[in-house]
């Protein structure tokens, strides 16, 4: 606090909160912005793909309860923002802040593996789906020019190299609080492509004339039975992949203005986020799956069951990579904030992970640059890349990257914290239902990684490092 300043109330100033860092600004419209962009991801491309493995009943009864579960445990994550007094107790402005004040001990560190783990492999997904995407403008106009007859293979890796260079310069963006624009951006950008794919289904679906699909899903004979179950567990997985992003709520709930208090307005911008969203994937999933039944591809945009219009799809994957480009920095942030952190704790005389250089720009405030901070993070880009360029299977690593998300950072941890905050009783009524839903929730996600494991096995048997055309 500085001398002279009118205290507020709740021990904040007119400059500073009441943790002495400088006045949030967030509100309930750029927590949904951050929300829409983290989950309206390129997940809701192969949710077409994951409806045709589920069938019409299954399909949007999954979709409905993912959201459901979804929505529930991030009510109970908002609430463990502040621990103790829900207004003016301490902040956790971190995932595993909060896992730290509500748990303690050795959760901490698990905590910290899996969201850390997850982030870095989210980093690669999107890498990977970027790439098909520029590819996918590239192939569209080469089968207009060709009429449909060059099949237009193209390696993947330049566009991934692409994608690799434009995220070394938007990682130095310091924090997550300053990626607002970035944000409403990339959310404008899912709502773009997103309603494109649907109406490209409502399109096909007028043109034949026919409602394609099963009640169960895809047929055997069509695939084998073992297939049939394997793909089963992977649509779970791409799913709760579409769903996640409970990694980095208590990140985007530490942008929130107070008051009214931070729980409140998360919660406000989740149902908003997970209501839009849900309509989103219900539409697009659906719509897809009418449109081409068992021969659903595995990204809706980019798996070529539209040819045309050609300019549209175009315009479509053109929103997606934009959309990612500004995905794969709300995801990174906190990994970024949580190295250089860490980095600052254990050197804090090193003047080059600690000093700013000031570089004036005219018409704007100086940008600080930070030497440690663009090696790392130019470094951690390169490293996921290079990954990218070695694992290009997109429905695979999505549904394993769902699977091995969901459970510990979106059900069990808020579960076991909102238990330990609110102090409910064992074996009580609630925190009966509340291990239930746990329990449930990670034997699908042990489903969901065992088919999603079975699919990158099976790509691996005709995989070339390096070497991958499309």
């Amino acid at each position: 606090m500085k001398m002279g300043e009118e205290v507020l109330p709740k021990g904040g100033t007119k400059c500073y909160d009441d943790d002495g860092r400088l006045k949030r600004s967030g509100t309930v419209w750029t927590a949904s912005a951050h929300i829409i962009t983290a989950v309206i991801g390129s997940g809701v491309l192969s949710l077409a793909w994951a409806t045709a493995q589920l069938g019409w009943v299954a399909g949007p009864l999954v979709m409905i309860l993912f959201s459901f579960v979804t929505y529930f445990t991030s009510t109970l994550l908002a609430a463990c923002y502040r621990s103790g007094d829900p207004v003016n107790g301490k902040r956790n402005y971190t995932y595993m802040d909060a896992v730290r004040s509500n748990l303690g001990g050795f959760k901490v560190k698990i905590c910290g593996w899996v969201q850390y783990l997850n982030l870095f492999g989210v980093a690669i997904g999107y890498t990977i789906a970027s790439s098909i995407s520029m590819m996918a403008i590239k192939r569209s106009n080469c089968f207009h020019a060709s009429g449909g007859k060059n099949p237009c293979h193209m390696n993947s890796n330049p566009y991934m190299i692409a994608f690799g260079i434009v995220e070394i310069i938007f990682s130095q963006i310091p924090d997550f609080d300053q990626l607002w624009w970035l944000s409403i951006v990339a959310a404008v950008m899912s709502f773009t492509y997103s309603t494109i794919g649907l109406g490209l289904g409502i399109g096909k679906v007028a043109e034949t004339g026919t409602i394609r699909g099963s009640l169960t899903g895809i047929s055997v004979g069509t695939v084998t039975q073992t297939q049939k179950i394997w793909r089963s567990f992977q649509a779970l997985g791409d799913i709760a992949f579409a769903y996640s992003y409970s990694l980095i709520l208590i990140e985007i709930q530490d942008t929130l203005k107070a008051p009214p208090a931070e729980s409140k307005t998360m919660k406000k911008a989740t149902l908003i986020s997970v209501g839009v969203t849900t309509l989103f994937y219900m539409l697009c999933g659906c719509m897809g799956y009418a449109a081409f039944g068992d021969l659903s591809p595995g990204n809706l945009l980019t798996g070529f069951g539209f040819y045309n219009p050609f300019w549209l799809l175009d315009i479509a994957n053109a929103a997606i990579v934009i959309h990612l480009v500004g995905a794969y920095q709300v995801y990174c942030q906190p990994l970024f904030a949580f190295i250089e952190k860490s980095a600052t704790e254990r050197f804090p005389d090193s003047e080059f992970i600690t000093k700013d250089i000031k570089i004036p720009i005219p018409g704007f405030r100086p940008y600080n640059l930070n030497l440690f901070r663009l090696v790392w993070r130019t470094i951690f880009v390169i490293i996921t890349t290079l990954i990218s360029m070695l694992l290009p299977f997109f429905n695979d690593i999505v549904g394993l990257l769902g699977a091995l998300g969901f459970w510990p950072l979106t059900v069990y941890f808020p579960v076991e914290m909102y238990i330990s905050q609110k102090k409910i009783p064992k074996w009580s009524t609630r925190w009966v239902c509340l291990q239930i839903l746990s329990i449930a929730c990670l034997f699908i996600t042990i489903a969901a990684a065992a088919g999603s494991i079975a699919g990158v096995v099976l790509d691996l048997k005709s995989f070339k490092p390096f070497a991958t055309v499309y």
